[in-house]
């Protein structure tokens, strides 16, 4: 597998950081399993983070810090939530082929997913988030030639392929590969020919879609 499109430095960087919420913490660990590259990217970013602190000035440390820090890794643990090491590798081929830090929210094979027609040759599965947040997590299955009508986004959005590929202004992405996008990109992604694409999408806000008939659609189609 050959991974071309990776995290953004600064995405990275909120990650290792604790930065980002639950739905983008999700894509990006599940990057991590399959991508050698960002994992790499991610202990040096955490190697730096180490030695900085280590450099600062020592601070006075309030009573029962110690334990309220302890307290909050216990939280973290019995929730299932990614805490900074980097994951690993998951993917492994015969029946499971969903990455191990996801399998907790969608299970370990991607054809027991249940999907709901939203759109001719598009299917999304929700996934249940454990924390309040604005931003929404979700698996879409768009089947092969098919074109997503020209959108841009209202805010943050990374989409992860887990098994199929798409092209679009920004080049081709496969399996492994991440788009980290922001409000000011606008594209249309199709399908590949072969087999459906199955992406992994954290988003801020609902797609912009351009066309007056695609916006009309989208209260419908719920992405």
């Amino acid at each position: 597998m050959t991974i071309l499109h990776h995290l953004d430095q600064t995405t990275l960087l909120r990650y290792a950081s604790g930065d980002l919420d639950e739905a983008f913490s999700v894509v990006v660990a599940a990057h991590l399993a399959m991508c050698d590259e960002c994992r790499r990217e991610l202990r040096i970013a955490e190697d730096i983070g180490g030695r900085l602190l280590e450099e600062s000035e020592m601070a006075t440390v309030s009573d029962g810090a110690f334990s309220r820090i302890m307290c909050r890794i216990d939280e973290a643990e019995a929730s299932g939530e990614t805490i900074l090491a980097a994951p690993p590798i998951a993917l492994r081929g015969g029946k499971q082929d969903v990455p191990s830090t996801l399998q907790r929210y969608i299970g370990t094979r991607l054809a027991d997913i249940s999907w709901k027609t939203v759109a001719p040759g598009v299917r999304r599965h929700k996934i249940a988030l454990s924390t309040p947040t604005r931003s929404a997590l979700y698996m879409l299955k768009i089947e092969p030639g098919k074109a997503v009508p020209e959108h841009g986004h209202g805010g943050t959005e990374m989409t992860l392929i887990l098994s199929g590929a798409y092209r679009d202004a920004l080049g081709r992405f496969g399996p492994g590969d991440l788009a980290d996008l922001d409000e000011h990109v606008e594209h249309q992604p199709r399908v590949e020919p072969g087999e459906p694409c199955v992406c992994l999408v954290a988003t801020e806000a609902p797609t912009r879609f351009k066309g007056i008939f695609s916006r009309l659609l989208q209260p419908l189609v719920g992405i």
